[in-house]
């Protein structure tokens, strides 16, 4: 029995994308991706020898992997550290404004704030009153320094 090679690379296509479940890192998609598109070129009369087979799935395969590979991973995985500035952070707490909810004392981490419908711990260098309004000037862990309104 023999297999067709548009069947062979299909099934290599296929392993590759499902496998990249099992060791996410998104790169092997891209590999299964090049594998389809020599099955494409293969179905279409482009590549008929082996060579070119292979020559198909590599070109295919590391082009995708260089051009959409950081594209997919921001839609993926969301904000990575190593990838992008805080700036760029859609969630970047700096300039937001908080409701106390607990007195806020200097040099204390005893104040609480509300941000986003959470209460979140809180220090500030001034004594802010509960019920007013604050701004976040940065977050340490699950503490924000926050600064008067």
């Amino acid at each position: 029995m023999t297999f067709s090679p548009i069947l062979i690379w299909f099934l290599i296509g296929l392993a590759l994308i499902l496998s990249e479940f099992m060791l996410p890192g998104v790169i092997l998609v891209f590999f299964g991706l090049g594998a389809w598109i020599t099955t494409l070129t293969i179905w279409l009369g482009l590549t008929a020898g082996w060579g070119s087979q292979l020559l198909t799935f590599a070109i295919s395969s590391v082009l995708l992997l260089v051009v959409l590979r950081r594209w997919f991973r921001a839609r993926l995985f969301g904000y990575v550290g190593d990838d992008q500035s805080p700036e760029q952070n859609i969630d970047d707490m700096a300039g937001q404004k908080v409701t106390v909810m607990v007195d806020v004392e200097p040099g204390q981490n005893t104040g609480k704030v509300e941000y986003k419908g959470a209460a979140w711990s809180a220090r500030s260098d001034e004594f802010i009153a509960a019920g007013s309004r604050a701004v976040i000037v940065a977050a340490d862990g699950i503490t924000l320094k926050i600064r008067p309104e």
